[in-house]
């Protein structure tokens, strides 16, 4: 099935770029089954080790069943929302999409784009994410999740920005400028023809 930045192209209008979720989003979404299923191994293996430790085993058990459920909820919610985002940046328009049911999108056109800020924490700076914040003339700024890259998804914005304002440019004011009046002096000096040859 295509995208909703595919299914939403215009005539001519072309994908540049896609923005993705950095690595440690998926990191983070995974840690959250990954730590109770250890926690609950380690329980039970702890449990079998020593009939005294069986009591405190079990309700060790239980209490990471318990993580564990949270931590399902919190993967899926994680995930779901990285599954379901769409973002680019196409040759006239910034598009984000989310949402699995119940869809929400938002568009700013190039030309109205008038400011883009890049957020990056000191972990961000050294693993290459961040977050996006796009301001435009007339609407809600739109501020992206963590993605992977956000300089390189910046820069792709101003290519794209500088193009389409080259493609709608307005032609200099000289080229409509009013011909200069001809003056008697501009003219070609008139030849006078002898009588014989005006017979």
């Amino acid at each position: 099935m295509a995208s909703y930045i595919d299914r939403s192209l215009g005539s001519g209008e072309t994908v540049i770029v896609r923005a993705h979720f950095h690595w440690l989003y998926s990191l983070g979404a995974w840690s959250w089954l990954a730590v109770p299923l250890i926690g609950l191994a380690a329980s039970v293996i702890y449990a079998r080790q020593d009939a005294a430790n069986q009591s405190l085993g079990e309700s060790l058990a239980i209490a990471c069943l318990v993580l564990l459920l949270v931590g399902l909820w919190m993967f899926l919610k994680l995930m779901i929302r990285k599954w379901t985002t769409e973002l680019g940046v196409t040759s006239h328009r910034f598009v984000e999409k989310h949402g699995l049911i119940a869809m929400d999108t938002n568009e700013i056109a190039l030309p109205n784009i008038e400011g883009v800020k890049v957020r990056q924490s000191l972990a961000g700076r050294i693993f290459n994410y961040g977050t996006v914040r796009i301001e435009g003339t007339g609407v809600d700024s739109v501020t992206t999740p963590q993605i992977a890259d956000p300089v390189g998804f910046v820069r792709a914005i101003q290519t794209a920005k500088e193009h389409i304002a080259g493609l709608t440019a307005t032609p200099r004011p000289e080229a409509y400028a009013p011909a200069a009046p001809v003056t008697p002096e501009a003219l070609p000096p008139l030849e006078v023809l002898p009588p014989e040859r005006m017979d």
